[in-house]
Order: C-alpha cells, then sequence, then structure tokens
C-alpha cells in the first residue's frame, strides 16, 4: 500500500472523525475569489526565455526521512485543500466540454516552445513516480493572515514554505488543474489560471485552470513585481516545457532555498496581465 494512504488512515486514526475532511482529497472542490476594484484577468504567465543555467539539469526532489515529519507535509496541505474546496490531482485534466488532450500539442506554440531533453524527462518520471508513492518535496502550507492578495473583506492567507533545506534546480512542482481553452475562461472569475499554450492562433490557445483540481502549486505566493523588494523574494522559476510533445509547466528552484524560507515566483512572466501590485 502506498505511503499516502498510510498516511491519512493514521491521521484519521490519531485525531478522530472531526478530521475525516483531511483524508477526502476525491471530494475537496476550490472556492474563487474576487479581487478589489480590479476587473483584468488573473492569469498567471510562465516566462518564455529558457532558464540561465543552460547546462545545468533538473532535480529530483529529496523527500524528508522522518515519516512524521512527511505526515505533517501532507497534513497541512490537505487541510489548505480543504478550506479552499479543491481537490487534489498533481496531473493535467482533460474534462468534458473543455479541452481535449489532443489540443495540448507543442508544436501549436507560437515561436516554438523549448524542449526539455532526455536527462530532465527522467527527472519529471522520478519525481512523479515519488509523488505516486507519498514522497513530496520537503513543503509545508502555512497559514498566514498578512500574506498574498487583498479580496473582499478577506485576505488569501496560504504560502508555502520549505520545511527542510532545497537545492537550486530542484524540480518542485508541475502546475496542474483543469486544460482549457482560453476563449472559454474570459469571463472567468478564477484566480489561479496558467498559461499552457500561446498559439498564433487564438481559437487554440490553452490555459491550466487550478479552480477545481490541484496540487501544491496552487498555493505558492506570487511576488510583488512593481517593486524592488517583492522581486528579490523570487526563489522559483516558472517555465513552460515541451515534453512528449505536450505542454508542461514547472516550477523549479532558481537559488538554493533555506528551511522555513517561503516560496514566491512571478505571477507574469514576460507581460503583467497578473494584478500584483496588491500583493504583500
Amino acid at each position: 500500500m502506498p505511503f499516502i494512504l498510510l498516511s491519512f488512515n493514521l491521521i484519521s486514526t490519531i485525531e478522530g472523525d472531526n478530521q475525516k475532511a483531511l483524508i477526502c482529497f476525491d471530494y475537496i472542490f476550490n472556492s474563487r475569489y474576487r479581487l478589489v476594484s480590479d476587473t483584468k484577468k488573473r492569469r498567471r504567465r510562465t516566462s518564455t526565455l529558457q532558464l540561465r543555467k543552460k547546462r545545468r539539469r533538473l532535480l529530483t526532489h529529496i523527500p524528508s526521512q522522518d515519516p512524521a515529519r512527511r505526515l505533517g507535509q501532507m497534513r497541512s496541505l490537505a487541510m489548505a485543500l480543504t478550506s479552499q474546496n479543491l481537490e487534489y490531482s498533481n496531473e493535467l485534466t482533460y474534462s468534458p466540454n473543455m479541452a481535449p488532450r489532443s489540443a495540448n500539442r507543442s508544436s501549436f506554440e507560437n515561436g516554438g516552445m523549448q524542449v526539455l531533453c532526455k536527462e530532465d524527462v527522467e527527472t519529471i518520471k522520478n519525481c512523479r513516480a515519488l509523488y505516486r508513492r507519498g514522497e513530496f518535496p520537503p513543503l509545508v502550507v502555512a497559514f498566514d493572515s498578512l500574506e498574498g492578495y487583498l479580496i473582499v473583506k478577506l485576505v488569501c492567507t496560504y504560502t508555502v514554505e520549505a520545511d527542510e533545506p532545497i537545492k537550486d534546480m530542484t524540480l518542485i512542482a508541475e502546475f496542474v488543474g483543469d486544460v482549457d481553452y482560453i476563449r472559454n475562461r474570459e469571463e472567468d472569475d478564477c484566480d489561479s489560471m496558467m498559461t499552457l499554450l500561446s498559439s498564433a492562433d487564438p481559437s487554440k490557445s490553452l490555459v491550466a485552470c487550478a479552480d477545481r483540481l490541484g496540487n501544491i502549486s496552487r498555493f505558492i505566493s506570487g511576488i510583488n513585481n512593481h517593486t524592488a523588494k517583492g522581486r528579490k523574494k523570487q526563489n522559483i522559476k516558472c517555465v513552460r516545457y515541451n515534453v512528449d510533445k505536450e505542454c508542461v509547466v514547472l516550477l523549479v528552484a532558481n537559488r538554493d532555498i533555506a528551511k522555513g524560507e517561503r516560496l514566491y515566483y512571478d505571477y507574469n512572466g514576460c507581460e503583467y496581465e497578473y494584478p500584483t501590485h496588491y500583493f504583500v
């Protein structure tokens, strides 16, 4: 039996029936928020530039060795997912009435998309195998009443912190969610959409929408890229790659990250459509 199943059984045994929601990943859905006085589309962007350290390879994440610590990390994610009514998923999802998998073709990308080398593709496969065994990166989802962006009478109060040191170039997560055509989301108020494919033909452009399904990438904070102080916080790079002829979005450490440090990336990439001036 995979470790993740054993872990959630242990949570239920220790904490009783009032924590049953923590083990119900299959029944979690995402709530939506509306920014104060801002109707701009909140679509996160990936950089179209290659990573500066071109010759360096992606690193597989190293899970915590202590089972109790891993359990605490998973518990923090489960609580955050439950509070946001979000269903857990660690892969892109193709649902009826949205874009089919056949629409996700890197060849449709305007100007072409960088191809991940064979060694880095193996790293992604290794990370996915670890996830299936319940061996996640050493991260915790933390509650913070000040972090995030302002919304009506509320503050988005979840951030992600390193629970152990993380090396530069470590693959942190893949951004996942429902894959849909951008044209279907023009009037959508979801605050967590990521550009997946940007085509010269707008009818072929895709987004990944974490409004129903998602993983820990859903809770990683964005920088305020309108200030120098905000830009200095960035320790994660968000990039799109061609993997087996499909588009994927990877979140990769762009420097060493210390234990207890919060994770940040630029929601805008090379464009500035996501309104980050509200961000702390």
